[in-house]
């Protein structure tokens, strides 16, 4: 595995500009604001990442080319990372359902057979002693009139 990956916060402030084509103190401004938030080292140095400078040039195009003042792009980052953990959350569910589908389907090929055997009348037959589900009724309480 490759110790520096994307998310690895390896560039100090200098080479982040320079591989962002942006002014340090317009990074020191974007990580203020929240739009860039930099890896620190044990003495509060910023450590961007590769992902960082990405993000970083990224902003500079919708500032520059799009005319979306940093608010606007703060929002669009948020809804962004928003939008990418609910598409996460949305894979998951999906998974559980299909575990669940296969499960219950499992369940119906189940129930199936231990139905057609009880059907033959196989006394000696897995499931031929099953007892039938009964629906409990649902008892409804009212307060007696103090009367």
């Amino acid at each position: 595995m490759d110790p520096f990956g994307d998310d690895t916060p390896v560039y100090v402030i200098s080479v982040a500009a320079q591989l962002s084509g942006l002014h340090p103190q317009t990074l020191r401004t974007y990580d203020r604001m929240g739009l860039v938030s930099p890896g620190r080292t044990a003495g509060r140095g910023r450590r961007y990442s590769m992902r960082d400078i990405v993000l970083l040039r990224e902003i500079q195009r919708l500032s520059q080319e799009e005319g979306i003042n940093l608010s606007g792009i703060k929002h669009i980052l948020e809804l962004q990372r928003d939008n990418a953990r609910l598409r996460e959350e949305l894979a998951k569910a999906h998974a559980a359902l299909d575990e669940l589908a296969n499960e219950l389907e499992s369940t119906r090929a189940v129930a199936a057979r231990l139905a057609q055997q009880r059907r033959h009348g196989d006394p000696g037959a897995p499931g031929s002693d099953l007892v039938p589900i009964r629906r409990t009724s649902v008892v409804v309480w009212q307060q007696r009139d103090p009367d």
